[in-house]
């Protein structure tokens, strides 16, 4: 998870203005935990919550049209400098699905952050295929054509 802090706004006021930088740390903090957070709570049945309401938000966005953007995992085909990598980044949703990834201009710091993050997913993905073809070997390999940076 890379937050975007800066680009954050309520009512138009940037959410660093409205909260002292330390307290806005342990916020981001407490969302990249927020899932194990959630998953020790109530112990079992709780990862769906979320994933969910993500879900009934894109399918309002997909089936009224609304042209909404919203933070989805599509497959990144040189969009942030990552080729060939399902990767979350923002996107418009509308009429079909995907309208368009939307480019947000990242400093140098997030900008590693985020393919230090997709390195991650491509790291698991890797794991997977290994499994994968220990399984069965007809499924084929995830991982070719993956590029970060």
């Amino acid at each position: 998870m890379v937050p975007l802090t800066r680009l954050t706004t309520v009512a138009g006021i940037p959410v660093a203005d409205l909260i002292h930088a330390e307290r806005l740390e342990t916020i981001v903090q407490r969302a990249r935990d927020g899932g194990a957070e959630i998953v020790n709570l109530l112990k079992t049945g709780s990862a769906f919550y979320a994933p969910s309401a993500a879900v009934a938000q894109m399918i309002d966005a997909i089936v009224l049209d609304t042209r909404q953007v919203l933070p989805c995992t599509v497959h990144l085909e040189g969009e942030y400098g990552i080729n060939g990598l399902f990767t979350g980044v923002p996107c418009r949703l509308g009429e079909g699905g995907l309208i368009e990834v939307i480019d947000v201009a990242l400093t140098d710091e997030e900008r590693a952050a985020l393919h230090r993050s997709a390195e991650a997913v491509h790291q698991v993905v890797q794991v997977m295929d290994a499994r994968r073809e220990e399984i069965d070997p007809s499924l084929g390999s995830l991982t070719t054509g993956i590029r970060i940076g």
